[in-house]
């Protein structure tokens, strides 16, 4: 039987025991680290369903998973130096610990070595959104009871009841190809258009001629439609919402380790991608096309998701 995993997904509220959130994208991608349980278990070709506590947000198969390492910051009570804490949205003083019980605006901070985890799963991507309930999802769990934010499951038992939803299988057939897909070799898979791609790149060649936008001249060949958005999430092409990149280039802005500037209009250069010559030298550079106000808006929403200490 084939796993498949159902995970937590709330982005910059997902805290948990002194964490800060992770940066999560559902359409494209899920974080993680290894303060957290079953974090080693995922594999690639594995089913992923996120969901928010209350509902089922969407499911899809993890095409890549990518790993790196890193301190983190770990926040405790200055009471009782315990991580049992919880920021609150509307009380004061900000924090509580379920620990003890202190309240407190300053919470004790250390840091970790921790590996990170980042799945890529946007290609077979079905937007699910309450189709199934927080309660159907913990039924279908192989520990129901459990409190894990990733917490394993069977992926023929999601299939089974997202079908008896729906009555559709056609998406899921995209997901279970995906899947067949993945582990090795090659064989005929159905994948989901991005419709109006086509059009919507030729519009951007049509405005912004053979150039990357972010790197200067270059063939048509190389340069590839880039959203400064989650097209998977929307669906909608903008007006302005996107620009030529090459694929080297596109590839590391959705990482965000290419960014620009939203106040200079300069790019900047992640550390990691500063120890290699051809991307360091884009450091500092102005954004090589005219950036109108809604790629501007764009682009800020991609610098505060990326940079956000900047």
């Amino acid at each position: 039987m084939t796993t498949a995993w159902l995970v937590l997904a709330l982005g910059d509220r997902r805290e948990h025991a002194g964490n800060d959130g992770y940066d999560d994208n559902p359409a494209e991608h899920y974080s993680w680290d290894s303060t957290v349980p079953n974090h080693a278990r995922l594999a690639e070709g594995d089913v992923i369903a996120l969901w928010d506590r209350k509902e089922l947000i969407g499911v899809s198969v993890i095409e890549t998973i990518e790993t790196d390492t890193r301190k983190k910051p770990l926040y405790y009570c200055p009471h009782c130096d315990k991580a049992a804490i919880k920021r609150r949205q509307q009380k004061a003083p900000q924090y509580r610990c379920y620990d003890c019980g202190a309240s407190f605006d300053v919470p004790g901070r250390t840091t970790k070595q921790v590996t990170t985890y980042q799945s890529r799963h946007g290609k077979a991507w079905m937007d699910a959104r309450g189709l199934l309930s927080g309660a159907e999802l913990r039924a279908l769990c192989d520990s129901p009871r459990s409190q894990h934010s990733m917490r394993p499951a069977r992926w023929e038992k999601l299939r089974n009841a997202l079908t008896a939803v729906t009555g559709d299988v056609a998406e899921l057939d995209v997901l279970e190809e995906t899947r067949l897909a993945i582990p090795g070799g090659h064989r005929e898979s159905v994948v989901r258009v991005r419709i109006g791609q086509g059009a919507f790149r030729k519009r951007l060649l049509a405005d912004q001629g053979e150039l990357c936008a972010f790197t200067g001249p270059a063939p048509a060949t190389a340069l590839e439609a880039a959203h400064l958005y989650s097209y998977a999430q929307s669906g909608e092409h903008h007006e302005h919402g996107g620009l030529l990149l090459r694929r080297d280039i596109h590839r590391l802005f959705d990482l965000g380790e290419i960014a620009v500037n939203p106040t200079t209009g300069t790019l900047d250069i992640s550390a990691e991608m500063l120890t290699y010559p051809l991307y360091a030298s884009l450091q500092g550079r102005p954004v090589a096309v005219p950036l109108q106000r809604e790629h501007r808006t764009w682009l800020g929403r991609h610098w505060r998701l990326h940079r956000p200490e900047s």
